[in-house]
């Protein structure tokens, strides 16, 4: 190649590369906060824990769904209690970190102190979702051995720390929307296991609501999606199987359940926008 095409070629590509830089970080900002469903976690992945592009969420579906730069900051068994408390309740957030495995991006302080710090300095920030609730009824289930009555009852605090969270994002000064994505059944044709997640979804929606956030209905969506099923989400391809057996599902998503979930965001940002 001749030299004057070299220098030509060279001139070009820093061009490109400087617009596209610039693009970037003129571009709206998307920031995803939330626990393991957020984060695209998949149990037992050995050595794929420590680069955490090995593990894609919905929020890289919706960013691409709402053309926004995405900003994942969840941490998979992060709680609404651990979310803005280093002392919290918390279902395996701070093990996950301890332990030396890598979040999508890198932070020393709660989820919610990263957050209020991200808002303040990126006003261009219009979207947030956030998705927490689940790893509180983990615990719940645990603490009440199961009892849905004692359940139920737990999840008026789950109410009061999203409130706490919704309100306290609002008081950075962000005015854009955010979403609370709220949790699909891991097998809707399980009246327990569901009728657990309808009333998680519900003290979600009570918080949301007393905050001026909207839900992303991602129940509704599963739901939908496993009818040819009999509303098994495992074997409408929506979890991720278990480690242990190729024929059962964990509670995760799989890849096409995070696209779902991704959709689900991208429409209903679509909607709050009037757009």
């Amino acid at each position: 190649m001749h030299r004057a095409h070299l220098l030509s070629l060279i001139f070009v590509l820093s061009t490109m590369t400087s617009s596209l830089s610039a693009q970037g970080a003129s571009q709206a900002r998307y920031l995803a906060l939330g626990d393991s469903v957020s984060f695209g976690f998949i149990n037992q992945a050995g050595f794929e824990y420590v680069n955490a592009d090995n593990f894609i969420g919905f929020p890289t579906y919706a960013g691409l769904g709402v053309n926004m730069n995405v900003i994942n900051a969840s941490c998979p068994g992060e709680t609404t209690a651990s979310f803005f408390s280093s002392a919290g309740p918390d279902n395996g957030c701070r093990e996950f970190r301890t332990a030396g495995a890598a979040l999508h991006i890198s932070f020393s302080s709660t989820q919610l102190d990263f957050a209020v710090a991200f808002l303040k300095s990126h006003p261009q920030t219009r979207l947030i979702t956030v998705g927490l609730g689940a790893d509180d009824v983990l615990l719940l289930k645990t603490a009440c051995a199961g009892d849905p009555a004692c359940i139920q009852a737990g999840l008026a605090t789950v109410t009061a720390n999203m409130e706490t969270i919704l309100s306290d994002l609002r008081a950075t000064g962000f005015t854009g929307i955010i979403i609370v994505v709220n949790y699909y059944s891991p097998d809707y044709s399980d009246p327990t296991q569901t009728g657990t997640i309808a009333a998680l979804n519900q003290a979600l929606a009570t918080a949301a609501g007393q905050q001026g956030a909207v839900i992303a209905d991602v129940f509704s969506a599963f739901q939908s999606a496993t009818v040819p099923v009999g509303g098994r989400t495992c074997n409408a391809g929506l979890l991720n199987a278990s480690p242990t057996s190729q024929f059962t599902c964990d509670i995760h998503p799989s890849q096409s359940g995070q696209m779902l979930i991704g959709k689900v965001v991208a429409r209903t940002f679509a909607a709050a926008r009037g757009a």
